[in-house]
């Protein structure tokens, strides 16, 4: 059998046939895994008795699930009002340009994920982002496309 699956069956265990229970067993299987791959939710909704177009439809729709890995580092672009205003997408589009990848995405070699915040709490420093748990603030798309090439 599967390891994914059988890891599955062994995390949502104390959840079985309990489909209230259905974002607490995505969670700790995502803990666990890293992401909820197919295979996994496939497990969940077998676990807990539910279609898995219900599980999808969560994981989905909650913007913590993963559907693939996480790179080794997590690059965070706000886009809430003060960082539109002063560029955000400027920055976000340079990043992906740079990145060759979507927001929502790993690249190719796993080093990065790119995803977009509403709001990260540093409006006065706008446009920002995250890198890990670190800000950076008053970025323009080169200096966000030179903090992102001095990542280790």
């Amino acid at each position: 059998m599967n390891t994914v699956v059988e890891t599955v069956k062994e995390l949502v265990r104390p959840f079985a046939g309990k489909p209230t229970e259905l974002i607490q067993a995505l969670h700790g299987v995502q803990s666990a895994l890293g992401y909820l791959p197919r295979q996994a939710q496939e497990a969940v909704a077998a676990a807990l008795g539910v279609p898995l177009s219900q599980v999808r439809g969560v994981v989905t729709f909650y913007h913590f699930f993963r559907t693939q890995p996480a790179g080794k580092h997590t690059i965070r672009v706000c886009l809430g009002t003060a960082c539109h205003v002063r560029g955000g997408e400027r920055v976000l589009q340079a990043l992906q340009d740079e990145l060759r990848v979507k927001p929502g995405q790993t690249t190719a070699d796993g080093k990065y994920s790119l995803e977009v915040a509403r709001c990260l709490g540093c409006c006065g420093l706008a446009p920002v982002m995250m890198i890990d748990e670190e800000v950076y603030g008053r970025l323009d798309p080169k200096k966000a496309r030179r903090i992102v090439g001095e990542t280790p």
